[in-house]
């Protein structure tokens, strides 16, 4: 690890460009093991040389400069299971597992499918029934169906620059900032079981909190009885062909960070995009999948954050449903990470950054409109 990154700087320029592909080197990892057979893609490529397209403000772009503009670090783009574009660059050559920040949501919203489908998990039941130590919090009287949608009523505020609020006590106690002088260490259970409840009822706004997600990891280990690395290993990861091991963040008492720490290469991250595209490939429930496609509370997405992204849009189980006419459905992370799927023109786009601003509503708007048209030009 470049002995220059530290806590303090790992998730800002010029350091992000190191860090976000050796997160493992920084803060504590457990691996999620791969069969390593590498679900083979077959080859049809095409040029990004050339390619234009018209972002959300009229305006013809080159997309070999939006990939410069966006720090994009690595692109996968495929059709009919087919790799037609592969890109890399910024130092980063996609043999390491990169950091996907909230794209691991999504991962961990399939995940909750499989135990829903088992009857393990019953989106329909309070928190509480599986982790008792919430009562009183904000997830003590929410339904996991709450969670999974992003409608819990909470007091927490999703601040990224946050340094000495409750984000950045929360980036503490998951070990990704340094713990501030004389403080008592904290674990991210510890820290999710005393966070407040909003004033409105639970179901009603679409509000993004990252703690919601690490919950949700959680709750997959208490209804399963199993560390979720291994559970995610066995029953997603190994059977779906992926070529490397990825890594997930762990706190001091090794709590996965399923909010954002997952770290996979791009071209497993495109596999995962083209499984869901498949409706699972019998690995994920296909029902689960519809159930993301076709539900979600539209009205609970109008009154939330993220509406000017996709007015027409809506959320399920940790994953953005766009309201396009193509049907596609998405996932998104900070500082630029995407997982694109196109059920109508059967494309898939995993994208990987070290975009600067944690987020920006210009830049991800610009995005969307060029993964519609390089879904269109390859298929």
């Amino acid at each position: 690890m470049n002995t220059s990154v530290t806590l303090d700087n790992w998730r800002t320029p010029p350091y992000s460009a190191h860090a976000f592909h050796n997160v493992d080197k920084l803060i504590p990892a457990v691996p999620i093991k791969a069969s390593h057979s590498g679900w083979a893609f077959s080859i049809a490529r095409h040029s990004l040389e050339g390619f234009t397209f018209h972002d959300h403000l009229g305006k013809e772009r080159q997309f070999t400069d939006v990939l410069a503009s966006t720090d994009t670090r690595g692109l996968v783009v495929l059709h009919q299971g087919r790799m037609v574009m592969e890109w890399y660059g910024g130092g980063y050559d996609g043999t390491r597992p990169h950091i996907i920040f909230s794209v691991s949501k999504s991962l961990t919203g399939a995940m909750a499918g499989i135990l829903v489908d088992s009857g393990q998990l019953d989106p329909d039941s309070l928190v509480a029934t599986y982790i008792p130590e919430v009562e009183g919090s904000a997830y003590g009287d929410c339904l996991v169906r709450h969670v999974l949608d992003m409608t819990v009523s909470s007091s927490f505020v999703e601040e990224y620059v946050d340094l000495s609020g409750e984000y950045g006590r929360y980036r503490r106690a998951t070990l990704w900032s340094p713990p501030l002088p004389g403080e008592e260490p904290e674990t991210m259970h510890d820290m999710l079981a005393t966070l407040s409840r909003g004033s409105a009822p639970h179901g009603q706004v679409f509000k993004y909190l990252s703690p919601n997600s690490d919950l949700l990891g959680w709750l997959i280990e208490r209804a399963s009885g199993k560390e979720f690395t291994g559970l995610f290993s066995d029953l997603i990861w190994k059977p779906m062909g992926a070529e490397s091991d990825a890594y997930i963040t762990v706190d001091a008492e090794r709590s996965p960070r399923t909010a954002g720490g997952i770290c996979v290469l791009p071209r497993d991250l495109a596999r995962f995009g083209e499984m869901m595209r498949l409706g699972g490939k019998g690995i994920l429930p296909s029902w689960w999948i519809e159930d993301i496609r076709s539900n979600g509370d539209s009205t609970a997405w109008q009154k939330g954050d993220f509406a000017n992204l996709f007015p027409d849009g809506r959320y399920r189980s940790k994953w953005y449903q766009s309201g396009f006419a193509s049907g596609a459905f998405c996932a998104i992370g900070i500082h630029g990470q995407w997982l694109w799927i196109d059920p109508k023109r059967e494309v898939v786009i995993a994208k990987v950054s070290n975009q600067s601003d944690p987020e920006n509503d210009d830049i991800d708007l610009m995005l969307i409109q060029s993964f519609e048209a390089i879904a269109k030009a390859v298929s």
